[in-house]
């Protein structure tokens, strides 16, 4: 038995990745696991590529953290992560982000979306709460309610593209480039 014989039984039924695939892949996941790791939203237990689709990171959220609109807006960013990395190191992103109601965009206009009409964090009428369905259907037809939401994505977009930019050496270094084990220690 040889590596190709265990690579063939756990790709039974699944197409073969590309080397460029296989690179954004791996550009994504670690961008996912770079932030979790940085702001602390949660212990990353493992990451994968190839498997079971692209990728895929399994984390254990940080149960002792705050839930404070700071913790919301982190645990956007670490949502979008994948696809910031992506467009910082590769210069643009898969449309795998987005899709149906599972993608990280759904997930990140979700929880943008809760912080604007659910979770009292709004700037605007903070104190006025929307069912998930109502402000759903609000925020189809409200551009106000649209734009703040958008905002916070974006805002949360800056946040891991920050956090990705300022720890380049990092963000695929398998913890190899010179002082990332310790900037990663817990």
């Amino acid at each position: 038995m040889v590596w190709s014989d265990i690579e063939t039984a756990l790709r039974q039924g699944q197409a073969r990745m590309s080397d460029g695939l296989r690179w954004r892949a791996c550009v994504h996941e670690a961008g996912h696991v770079l932030v979790y790791t940085l702001t602390g939203i949660a212990e990353v237990q493992s990451a994968s590529i190839g498997l079971r689709g692209l990728g895929m990171v399994i984390t254990v959220p940080n149960s002792h953290l705050p839930e404070t609109e700071a913790w919301l807006m982190n645990s956007i960013a670490a949502t979008l992560a994948g696809r910031a990395a992506e467009r910082l190191v590769i210069g643009d992103v898969l449309a795998g982000a987005g899709g149906g109601p599972e993608s990280y965009l759904a997930q990140a206009t979700e929880m943008a979306l809760a912080a604007e009409t659910r979770l009292g964090f709004s700037g605007h009428r903070p104190l006025l709460y929307r069912s998930a369905a109502a402000a759903n259907h609000t925020l189809a037809i409200e551009e106000g309610l649209a734009a703040r939401v958008d905002a916070r994505l974006v805002a949360a977009e800056a946040i891991t593209s920050k956090l990705i930019e300022d720890h380049r050496d990092c963000h695929l270094c398998h913890r190899q480039a010179p002082g990332c084990r310790q900037r990663h220690r817990s």
